[in-house]
């Protein structure tokens, strides 16, 4: 909730094919490289921000189009090489610069770009002409001096359309893939972003999400994920999901990279009246990264978010031993009053709240056939080959049946969500122990990609697990963290707060990275303890 058209037997040959390229024998210099890195060496003129871009772009081509194939990368920006010449011109120019100056960076593709790249939630639907403006947070990064290098495949329309539906997958993207196994699912439905990272196509990413869709494919793809406060980050020029639990966030495989990510991006926009007090609160997210962040911390453990999945539990324990070993308090076990009752509100909430705000995102846009999402739905029906091969779009035809915004259905379900995920749920969690975060296990380690009967963690399915709820429908935030792995697949913490307490959740999980140092690049095998993606398989 968070490719050019093909035909059914194309997304067949897409998901079981193994490609006959090697997959990162040699990975340049900049793959893998943090922001802080590729700016000393900018500043040394090592490197320049065209080198950095050609170097990406190429990689894209080797692991994104070929090789692996991970179909993390729907379009790269035409004008990527041209725009990180005139920032080169303009680094020689100046003396001081955005961390994120001449840094590409990769955008989901449910966000708009007034340039001649598409925004299309992954969705055939609007190929037909690019949005006419840059979303709010566009605006921040090419201020900033960032490059957009190009847009990201999706859990198409962010996972909304159907209840069975493989995340990473769109009609326009096909099926984005794990890159430490290639059989395994990204999770979503910011797939793309999470892979593009964790491959090294890109230095960061953005993301978005309406309930998961940061936390869980970071979590299993082995990168950092942050998912803001709602209203931190501007929404403006979002394809949405629902106003009320929305936000887009930063994809890196650091904490300070995130960090670095959010600082430029966080903020308030007169086009989202959500983000009133973001200035107040948006901040330079780097003063916290404390290596000894966990030092004195209170950090309480919600058991209720575990045992769903035994290896998820096992990397869980391992890393509640590390932050007690760095000064950490661990309360342990918390309870989150009212977890389980956050569902039914949540669901009803965010069909109410699709139908309305995609009909209004959808009047932003110029040249394109549909206009309301009950023309989305004869689209669907009308291009059912190439868009619906696989899954339907109930939840699509739920929401188009579902009144206005003031209908007391809508009006109290979304004050039912709000108070027992807020004020009577983390909050209280808080309070009780007086605790600087809580902690649990973000997803357990990546399912297999089924076309056929959609993600395990969609489904229920009790050995996946998922932590991503109760921040997201109180509109609180959260930040994933690598923390292990089990069988070559990333698993990840989460920890999640108060509202507006990025500073100490960005502390913690710093602290955290640098005394656990559980990241590592990605292998590209066929399947899990398989072999690499080479031309003898």
């Amino acid at each position: 909730m968070s490719r050019p058209a093909v035909c059914l037997a194309a997304l067949v040959t897409a998901l079981l094919a193994v490609p006959a390229i090697a997959a990162d024998a040699t990975p340049p210099a900049a793959a893998y490289a943090s922001i802080a890195q590729l700016q000393q060496r900018m500043d040394t003129g090592a490197l320049d921000s065209r080198q950095l871009t050609k170097q990406f772009l190429q990689r894209i081509q080797q692991i994104d189009r070929s090789g692996p194939a991970l179909r993390a990368v729907l379009e790269t920006n035409p004008d990527a090489l041209q725009l990180a010449g005139a920032l080169d011109d303009a680094r020689k120019n100046s003396k001081t610069h955005s961390p994120l100056y001449g840094i590409p960076v990769l955008l989901k593709d449910n966000i708009d770009t007034g340039d001649r790249m598409l925004t299309t939630a992954g969705s055939l639907a609007l190929v037909d002409a690019p949005a006419p403006h840059d979303a709010g947070l566009v605006e921040r990064l090419r201020k900033a001096g960032a490059l957009i290098l190009g847009k990201t495949n999706l859990s198409e329309w962010a996972n909304i359309r159907s209840n069975h539906a493989s995340s990473g997958w769109s009609g326009r993207g096909g099926q984005t893939r794990n890159p430490y196994a290639l059989d395994r699912n990204p999770c979503g439905s910011s797939a793309g972003s999470a892979a593009a990272v964790a491959a090294g196509l890109v230095t960061v990413a953005i993301g978005s999400e309406t309930d998961g869709s940061i936390i869980c494919p970071a979590s299993m793809n082995g990168i950092v994920g942050i998912k803001p406060t709602l209203g931190l980050v501007s929404r403006s020029g979002i394809v949405p999901i629902s106003h009320s639990q929305d936000t887009a966030g930063p994809m890196a495989r650091s904490v300070a990279d995130a960090a670095a990510l959010l600082t430029v991006i966080a903020g308030s926009d007169p086009r989202d009246p959500a983000t009133a007090e973001a200035d107040h609160h948006a901040t330079d997210y780097s003063r916290f990264l404390d290596p000894n962040g966990l030092k004195g911390k209170r950090i309480g453990v919600v058991r209720q978010l575990a045992g769903a999945e035994p290896n998820a539990d096992r990397v869980l324990e391992q890393a509640i031993a590390l932050m007690k070993a760095q000064g950490a308090v661990i309360v342990d076990p918390v309870s989150l009053p009212h977890l389980t009752e956050l569902g039914d509100p949540e669901l009803s909430v965010l069909l109410y709240d699709f139908k309305h705000d995609i009909n209004t995102y959808l009047a932003t846009r110029t040249g394109l056939k549909v206009k309301t999402l009950a023309d989305l739905i004869a689209f669907n029906q009308a291009h059912a080959a190439e868009e619906m091969p696989w899954f339907g779009q109930e939840l699509f035809e739920q929401a188009e049946k579902k009144g206005p915004l003031s209908d007391k259905a809508y009006v109290d379900a979304l004050a039912k969500a709000k108070l027992l995920s807020g004020p009577q749920g983390i909050d209280a969690a808080l309070a009780k122990d007086h605790l600087d975060a809580l902690l649990a296990p973000s997803w357990g380690p990546a399912f297999m990609t089924d076309p056929v009967l959609g993600d395990h963690v969609v489904s229920g399915d009790p050995t996946v697990g998922g932590a991503s709820q109760p921040a997201a429908v109180a509109g609180y935030p959260s930040i994933t963290v690598p923390a292990g792995f089990a069988h070559g697949l990333p698993v990840g913490i989460v920890l999640f707060g108060a509202k507006w307490s990025e500073p100490t959740l960005i502390s913690i999980a710093y602290g955290f990275e640098q005394h656990a140092q559980a990241w590592q690049p990605p292998q590209f095998l066929d399947t899990v303890n398989g072999q690499p993606a080479t031309a003898a398989r």
